[in-house]
């Protein structure tokens, strides 16, 4: 199922959503187990551990050390992974903001990764990149 390439229509109909949970990433060493308790959002290998974003709760009840405590925004338009350009209108905005961003692009949808002290306010430059792509105010 092939998602969307057109770069005015990625940005003109997104639909950020805020998810509610706190989260954050930590890091577990090479050869060190994961708790099996753990229900992490996004895991990943690399060759000095493992990366996981997952509840921040969770990772201080599993004694693990939680840094960029984190919302998550999941941008609802299924984009391609071949798209262009679509991450690239969105993260200069919020730069020139001074919010940090991590990304993941997963097969249905990009998510970001943004501070959780300032997800209200990165909603609302994403909706005003929207407004302003469909012809609307800023």
């Amino acid at each position: 199922m092939p998602g969307e390439t057109d770069l005015q229509t990625l940005l003109a109909t997104m639909a950020p959503r805020l998810h509610d949970a706190l989260l954050a990433f930590v890091t577990i060493a090479p050869g060190k187990p994961e708790p099996a308790s753990l229900k992490p959002v996004l895991r990943f290998d690399e060759a000095e551990g493992v990366t996981l974003i997952l509840p921040r709760n969770q990772a201080l009840e599993c004694g693990l050390e939680p840094v960029f405590a984190c919302k998550m925004i999941t941008l609802e338009i299924h984009s391609a992974l071949e798209a262009v350009g679509f991450l690239g209108a969105l993260l200069p905005p919020l730069a020139a903001a001074g919010i940090g961003v991590n990304t993941v692009s997963a097969y249905f949808h990009d998510h970001l990764f943004v501070p959780a002290d300032r997800a209200d306010e990165a909603m609302a430059i994403l909706h005003a990149i929207a407004a302003k792509a469909r012809g609307g105010p800023d």
